[in-house]
Formats: C-alpha cells, sequence, structure tokens
C-alpha cells in the first residue's frame, strides 16, 4: 500500500511539474526607438534574461528598453534572436540486480 500511495505521489507530482515548465511564457526586451525595422518593438529572448540574450537582440537590430511579457498581438513586430542550441541531455538508468 505504502508502495502504490508513493508512486502515485511520484507520478502526481512529475504531471504538475512538466505542465508548469510548459505554460512559461518566453520573455520579451522592449525595443525602443532608433531599433531596426524586423524589431520595432520587441525581441523575443526566451527563459532567462541574460547578458547572452541581450547581446543577441542587440545584434538583432533592438535597441533594449526593458523587459516585458511577449504579447500575442497581430500589430506588433516581435523578432527572435537566434538562440545557442542547447547540449545533449543525457540519461542514466540503473538496472536492479538479477539473483
Amino acid at each position: 500500500m505504502k508502495f502504490s500511495t508513493m508512486f502515485a505521489a511520484l507520478a502526481l507530482f512529475a504531471a504538475v511539474g512538466a505542465g508548469a515548465s510548459e505554460a512559461r511564457a518566453d520573455g520579451c526586451y522592449i525595443c525602443s526607438s532608433g531599433s531596426s525595422s524586423a524589431c520595432a518593438d520587441y525581441c523575443r529572448y526566451g527563459d532567462d534574461d541574460t547578458s547572452e540574450a541581450r547581446a543577441r537582440c542587440r545584434r538583432m537590430g533592438c535597441r533594449i528598453g526593458g523587459t516585458a511579457s511577449c504579447p500575442s498581438a497581430a500589430n506588433v513586430t516581435i523578432c527572435r534572436a537566434p538562440m545557442r542550441s542547447a547540449p545533449p541531455v543525457l540519461a542514466c538508468v540503473a538496472s536492479a540486480p538479477r539473483g
């Protein structure tokens, strides 16, 4: 009984955790006047506001004026700075001893 309760709690925790990470929205920098026409309003940088993300948006022509949630309106120009590829994720699975 303890094992099935613990397994159910672990499964619920994994499901809630996966849903929370999928629901997180990307962040945007507000592009101020003087930005390129491709980045006239916002530059999408992804999850973390880092110096690397700021540099990528500046290279796209965004003059950063602040941060905001990325809007979904059709009349807003949002450029997306190319993101570096993420390192591969490796997983190890231990097998139970046979005996």
